[in-house]
């Protein structure tokens, strides 16, 4: 294990950070909040002092960095942003219980949404602003980014590449150019763009300065955390549309963009997995205005809150225009395969991934004929290439941890006593980094009424749901840390 080098990412890390920090305290300056300004200044000065104890103490060794070190490198990273990101919310005083910010702000950097705060409008508007940013932060991944604005003369071979694949969400990361870092650099550009986009739709549509940025950082990182007590509801029908459609822009595969930059539209239209997004969106629209007829005014009322919750849900942004909680039971039962179900994999949002789903299904039906046909030899194929066996082996021990932790942690949450629907849209909506759930934990409600043990592990689920389960079971193994 090259702990050194793991040390010393970690270091750098933290002074990216404290550098992150200085907007939404620059922000409380402005305001004049005071107690949100010294929380700030205390939190920015621990982060650098102990970031910059770890770059400048700790050296970098020559001995190779292989992918075990990625996923202990992305799994520890993860958890000291949370551990250091919280304690604005604490030392300001906005949330008393360091537990409950440290909830707080991992429902933020995993762009989950989840939250224990009964009245956000309370809050101070630069711990607000940090809250938003987290998401944004947590959208693309601060480590990506770190790649993406080094200098690349990292000396472990593979470094940028374990790095890259421990932390974005999907089956399996692929280059969009020969050299990684670069790769790092297009993703942030195409994530800064569409967010610059976002604004620019939300200013139009008469939404102020701060609110427009604070929600597109929700909607960029598919977050969910509101600024208002209402999330988007009280918002003008055309903003609720511009999200809706940022939202679903966010859930696809961002090296679909790359090939659009390219010209390589065929490809984009013919991507298997993009197909069967947009098949689950639109027909999830279709059922739940088909379920929903009558619920609401006008049709064209029904299909607005139909199409924004099932963007919501599908890419596991949160954000609510209406509460969904008191829909049918048919339309529920729709948001609840969707919560599991997520978007794109390479894209912001959460879930098991369409691309997983994708293989899962390919690789059941290869299974089926080959019982039917035992002496035939079929072989796994998307977008008209040959999935490697490896792939469809991960894929089947990722679905396996997937239905493991969910239970495991459903069976753990219930200890306080809530009612089924309650603890399994908790856990569904904390693991698959989605926000709200139903019941208790619904969109007109949040995540408070919890104990501090639950919290604990429905924070765990938030990191394992948003780094893929691997990189926060492996820092669990006594392999991990054990002499080869």
């Amino acid at each position: 294990m090259n702990n050194k080098m793991i040390a010393r990412f970690i270091g750098k890390i933290l002074l990216v950070e404290a550098a992150f920090m200085l907007p939404a305290c620059g922000i409380s300056i402005y305001q004049h909040e005071e107690a949100a300004v010294q929380a700030f200044l205390i939190t920015i000065l621990l982060t650098v002092l102990m970031g910059g104890a770890l770059v400048v103490t700790v050296r970098t060794e020559k001995k190779g960095f292989h992918a075990k070190e990625g996923l202990v490198c992305v799994g520890i990273s993860w958890i000291v942003l949370g551990l250091f990101g919280a304690l604005p919310f604490f030392l300001s005083g906005s949330i008393p219980n360091y537990v409950d910010a440290l909830f707080e702000i991992v429902s933020g950097f995993t762009t989950t949404g989840a939250s224990i705060l009964p009245e956000v409008e309370l809050l101070p508007m630069g711990i607000l602003y940090w809250r938003s940013f987290s998401h944004w932060l947590g959208g693309m991944g601060v480590l990506v980014f770190l790649l993406a604005v080094s200098s690349g003369d990292e000396r472990s071979k593979g470094f940028t590449m374990h790095i890259l694949r421990a932390e974005s969400p999907g089956p399996k990361v692929g280059k969009l150019v020969p050299r990684m870092k670069k790769t790092a650099e297009i993703l942030y550009i195409l994530y800064m763009i569409l967010t610059v986009l976002n604004i620019i739709f939300l200013l139009i549509g008469g939404m102020p300065l701060f609110d427009s940025i604070c929600t597109a950082f929700g909607t960029a990182g598919t977050g969910g955390f509101g600024i208002k007590n209402d999330s988007i509801a009280g918002y003008s029908p055309y903003l609720q549309n511009v999200c809706t459609v940022f939202m679903l822009l966010f859930g696809v595969n961002f090296s679909c963009y790359y090939m659009l930059l390219l010209r390589q539209v065929k490809s984009v239209f013919k991507d298997e997995e993009l197909r069967l997004y947009l098949g689950v969106v639109f027909g999830s629209i279709v059922l739940i205005v088909w379920n929903l007829r009558g619920f609401y005014g006008t049709l064209g009322e029904t299909i607005r809150h139909a199409a924004f919750q099932v963007a919501s849900i599908v890419t596991t942004t949160g954000f609510a225009t209406t509460d969904f909680d008191l829909w049918p039971a048919f339309s529920k039962a729709v948001l609840l395969c969707l919560m599991m179900l997520g978007a794109c994999a390479g894209s912001t949002g959460g879930g098991f991934k369409c691309g997983r789903a994708l293989l899962v299904l390919k690789g059941l039906r290869r299974s089926v004929r080959q019982i039917v046909h035992p002496g035939k030899v079929e072989v796994v194929r998307v977008n008209g290439r040959t999935v490697e066996e490896k792939v469809l082996e991960n894929t089947n021990a990722y679905l396996a941890a997937y239905t493991l932790i969910i239970v495991a942690s459903f069976f753990l949450v219930s200890v306080d006593g809530f009612s089924v629907t309650t603890n399994l849209s908790a856990v569904l909506a904390c693991f698959n980094n989605i926000g709200p759930g139903f019941e208790m934990v619904g969109p007109t409600c949040n995540f408070s009424g919890f104990s501090m043990f639950s919290k604990l592990v429905l924070i765990m689920d938030m990191l394992a749901g948003r780094l893929e389960i691997f990189p926060i079971l492996i820092l669990f193994s006594r392999t991990t840390w054990g002499k080869r």
